[in-house]
């Protein structure tokens, strides 16, 4: 591998990871974050990667192929996206002061997961010469794995957020619930993916887009909970 061809993947994984948040900070666009903490969060969840990978192969060598491995896949993704994003900002009150915050910065912090995990997988095709490949596998993810890792990390923040106001005890419960969930969907995700059969690839993206519905659906039911206790001109 050339350090021009780590240069290209970076680039093909960076830019529409970025292209996405630039999307969905659209959407809290009234009350915007404070522009270092999501470039901090966004790197967390990119310094999660290399964190991730060598769990990942210990799973792989201590459980049984199939099922067991893929679960634990996706449990070891999203429980380290996860502490990503606790470790750098769901703990400031001062900047975390709003529900729907909490979905944004595990959306950002799953892009930036997303970014370098897509890098690598476009390392391959590019170091060989096979531009078409990459350019086919970067667009997929685009539109696949990383609208799952978006999905996926936002379950959790969603359980967070509705529960913003609830007690200690009600706000870990609904936060696990949120891991859950997006764990499962990880996995189903996942399972369809490996299955390689068209009609199985199908109904992963089916079921990642059809969750995206569902999330914007969510966001603007936060938004209207959360906004229509503020005035025209406070956050």
């Amino acid at each position: 591998m050339t350090a021009e061809a780590f240069g290209y993947a970076f680039l093909g994984g960076l830019l529409p990871a970025l292209l996405w948040l630039y999307f969905l900070l659209r959407e809290d666009s009234r009350c915007p974050e404070p522009k270092l903490m999501i470039i901090i969060t966004f790197l967390a969840g990119m310094i999660a990667v290399p964190l991730v990978l060598p769990l990942e192969r210990l799973a792989s060598e201590h459980l049984m192929a199939g099922l067991p491995v893929v679960v634990a896949w996706a449990t070891i993704e999203e429980v380290t996206k996860y502490a990503a994003a606790a470790a750098v900002v769901l703990w400031r009150w001062r900047v975390v002061d709003e529900a729907p915050d909490l979905v944004i910065y595990m959306l950002t912090v799953a892009l930036g997961f997303a970014a370098l995990e897509n890098t690598f997988f476009l390392i391959a095709p590019i170091a060989s010469g096979n531009y078409i490949d990459s350019f086919v596998t970067g667009n997929l993810r685009f539109v696949g794995s990383t609208i799952l890792h978006i999905i996926a990390s936002s379950a959790i923040g969603f359980s967070m957020a509705f529960s913003f106001k609830a007690s200690r005890p009600v706000r870990m419960l609904a936060t696990a619930a949120g891991l859950i969930l997006a764990i499962t969907l990880h996995t189903l995700f996942n399972v369809l993916i490996i299955a390689k059969d068209v009609s199985h690839v199908l109904a992963a993206f089916f079921t990642v887009w059809s969750a995206a519905v569902v999330f914007f659906a969510l966001f603007e039911i936060l938004k209207y909970l959360n906004y229509r206790k503020l005035s025209r001109t406070s956050c």
